[in-house]
């Protein structure tokens, strides 16, 4: 008798087990799923191979956003431009990921067509046509006529509403101040000079934040906003912008603001604050796909939290409703978790 009640003791010993599975940072076992997910990263050179397309199908994503420099072209012939986003379309894996979820983009310099390029750029009506066309934007969309590929998309759950705003860092951006004196490439321009998005673009961010309804409100940069002591392209460059996107926040009352980039080949948080906002300002910059800066050596970021990740990765943003939380993890090859931040908006 004592066999038998050993033997299903045993046997109750290993179906518990298996019914709770053992902690591993490595992979994703949640307790609670989350209501949403959205994937995002930037910096894709389409001539190498994408190890992390299948990694980012892992974690089912609801949404996938381009961070900008989704090709490397840097051509003002549309010939060129239109090969390089097909061979982007014929990257192993890609489609797979996002023939069945929405697709959001914006573009940084390199698919822009001019390295470090704004405003003055020739061709960007051009190069925005291209980028319509390879993201399937129908004929009659009002983004046709628009001068810009900026644009938002509310994505709604049983839960709750998540907004998405993308911006256009590029096509009206005024000229940098090259630095003459340090041996970085740009420095900070005199305050109140020049724009990052222009009067028009202003004018929509602003109207999108102050009439927003949703949970959350994701902005997506192509380039970083918070990080502007490196001296390469950053929003830091036009400090009197940063401060208005803050003060744009600030005024709005918009739930849970969080701020989005890549470009810089590293992948970093930032963190500020102000006295009239109930939670931190996060910029979550995600770079890159296929390439980084591997020589890495550090670079002063006031506003950094956490370390700087300098491996290929992706970033994930999972939203738990009940919780008022977005769960925020850097991800790389084998769907490693890298780095992660959760913040609770109130």
């Amino acid at each position: 008798m004592k066999t038998i009640l050993k033997f299903s003791y045993f046997i109750l010993s290993l179906v518990l087990i298996s019914c709770y599975p053992l902690k591993n940072n490595n992979k994703i076992n949640q307790v609670k799923e989350v209501d949403f997910t959205i994937a995002f990263g930037s910096c894709n050179k389409q001539n190498l191979e994408n190890l992390l397309w299948k990694e980012v199908k892992k974690n089912n994503p609801n949404l996938w956003i381009w961070g900008g420099d989704n090709i490397y072209s840097d051509t003002d012939d549309m010939t060129i431009l239109k090969k390089d986003y097909e061979t982007l379309r014929n990257q192993k894996g890609y489609l797979e990921l996002v023939n069945d979820i929405p697709v959001m983009a914006t573009w940084d310099d390199h698919d822009y067509g001019l390295n470090d390029g704004g405003t003055e750029f020739y061709k960007k009506d051009d190069a925005q046509q291209v980028f319509l066309d390879f993201f399937n934007v129908d004929e009659n969309s009002p983004r046709r006529s628009q001068k810009g590929v900026y644009q938002s998309q509310i994505f709604t759950t049983e839960k709750g509403s998540i907004k998405v705003i993308v911006l256009d860092t590029r096509y009206f951006r005024t000229a940098l101040t090259e630095d003459t004196e340090n041996s970085k490439r740009y420095k900070p321009n005199t305050y109140g000079k020049g724009t990052v998005l222009g009067e028009t673009q202003w004018n929509w961010l602003i109207n999108e934040l102050n009439n927003s309804k949703a949970d959350f409100n994701i902005i997506l940069s192509s380039i970083q906003i918070l990080s502007g002591e490196h001296g390469f392209e950053t929003w830091g460059n036009f400090p009197h912008e940063v401060d208005k996107l803050k003060k744009t926040i600030v005024n709005s009352k918009a739930k849970g603001v969080l701020l989005l980039s890549g470009d810089r080949h590293i992948s970093e948080f930032s963190k500020t604050t102000d006295a009239n906002l109930s939670y931190p300002i996060i910029d979550f910059t995600s770079s890159g796909l296929t390439h980084v800066y591997s020589d890495y050596s550090g670079e002063p970021n006031k506003y950094r939290i956490k370390e700087v990740v300098s491996k290929i990765s992706f970033g994930l943003l999972k939203f738990d409703f009940d919780n008022k939380e977005i769960i925020m993890q850097m991800r790389g090859v084998n769907n490693n978790l890298q780095q992660e931040l959760r913040q609770i908006y109130p």
